[in-house]
């Protein structure tokens, strides 16, 4: 039998929802003071329909929107976590600083982040061809 939208979920429970390895879950859990799933004894984690919702947002700006770890923690301090929420439940969100990408190699760059960067880069390469051209004038 299925668990109900109200009940807690298990870390492999959540993780298959979420469709992230446990792993990040721990890790985000270092990185996110935010996330806090109840703990029971022996250190089993449980998560709230709260968490969860929080969890899905912080998964879609970092998986899908290209957020760093730093953009994420900036908008939850700036916007507060029904914010992430919100990013969670589909809600447009405004593209990421990308002043944090200067210190990534391309192996760690997000989709999101490589399609920025991508876009950025032919912007300036138009940019260059067109001052080429009037200094050739």
């Amino acid at each position: 039998m299925a668990k109900g939208p109200e009940a807690f979920r298990t870390i492999s429970e959540a993780a298959d929802e979420l469709n992230v390895p446990q792993h990040v879950l721990r890790f985000w859990e270092t990185k996110f003071s935010f996330i806090r799933p109840m703990k029971r004894a022996g250190g089993r984690r449980f998560y709230r329909p709260t968490d969860i919702a929080v969890l899905r947002g912080v998964r879609r700006l970092l998986h899908d929107e290209g957020y760093t770890i730093k953009g994420v923690q900036r908008l939850h301090r700036e916007q507060g976590i029904r914010r992430l929420v919100a990013a969670g439940e589909g809600e447009a969100v405004a593209p990421p600083d990308t002043s944090d990408l200067l210190n990534l190699t391309g192996a760690e760059l997000s989709p999101g982040a490589r399609v920025l960067l991508e876009k950025t880069l032919g912007d300036l390469e138009a940019a260059k061809a067109r001052l080429d051209g009037l200094l050739k004038s």
